[in-house]
């Protein structure tokens, strides 16, 4: 496997497309400093019990991905380099680097990840891959990179942090080493998808022409009736 290699988490079974899930957050106060206190989309995990806001709040925050990985080849430690995994617009149009964690992760019941409060949202990439939220129940996120290859004979050891809690909700949790291309990763949904439909369209073109044409034709009208013909004399009065 050739360098970069990318690290995804891959989770079954969650519904981050929920419709009171993807609502429970507040752009604005991700974003602005003077609106931190805007949190009332993100109920119930908008306010401490003694009505502080929560920054990030909502439940999309809250339940922050917090499985950790070491990786090691050839009993070598190797780095995950988690730089750059986040969509650069979402670091610099959505999430402010003036905005700081704050009372977050301090309820008596605790969702994920914990965020440092000494490190700005716009930098905290973990977090803005998480709030992207998935269209499908069963979707991957980038975790981060390895940047040295993998040769086919080498020996790869995945330690795992096992620390989000799929299994109260029968979900379930993957770990996926994948490398990419110039047109991307190895993606077989999307080109199923294109050539399903795609074929679906040709079908209906030719049923359509078929039905058209050859099965009910249209009648086609007299060329007498038209406008530069109705002077001759073999027009019907």
């Amino acid at each position: 496997m050739k360098s970069p290699i990318q690290i995804y988490y891959q989770i079954g079974d969650f519904y981050q497309n929920h419709r009171r899930y993807v609502k429970s957050r507040s752009d604005k106060q991700l974003r602005y400093k003077n609106a931190v206190h805007l949190t009332k989309d993100c109920d119930p995990e908008g306010n401490t019990v003694d009505g502080a806001p929560i920054v990030p709040c909502g439940l999309i925050a809250w339940s922050l991905f917090n499985d950790t990985y070491t990786i090691s080849v050839n009993k070598k430690a190797i780095e995950v380099n988690k730089k750059d995994i986040a969509w650069k617009s979402d670091k610099t149009d959505k999430f402010g680097s003036d905005i700081y964690p704050s009372n977050f992760q301090k309820g008596s019941l605790i969702g994920g990840a914990k965020l440092n409060e000494s490190i700005p949202l716009s930098e905290q990439e973990d977090l803005i891959v998480w709030m992207r939220t998935a269209a499908l129940p069963t979707f991957r996120k980038l975790y981060g990179r390895i940047e040295t290859d993998i040769m086919a004979n080498d020996q790869l050891t995945v330690v795992i942090q096992n620390n989000y809690n799929t299994y109260s909700f029968g979900g379930s949790k993957a770990l996926v080493l994948s490398t990419t291309s110039w047109i991307g990763g190895k993606n077989n949904f999307i080109g199923v998808a294109y050539l399903t439909i795609g074929g679906l369209c040709i079908f209906l073109a030719v049923g359509f022409v078929v039905l058209l044409y050859m099965v009910k034709p249209r009648t086609l009208g007299d060329p007498s009736y038209l406008s530069w013909n109705r002077d001759t004399p073999d027009h019907p009065n």
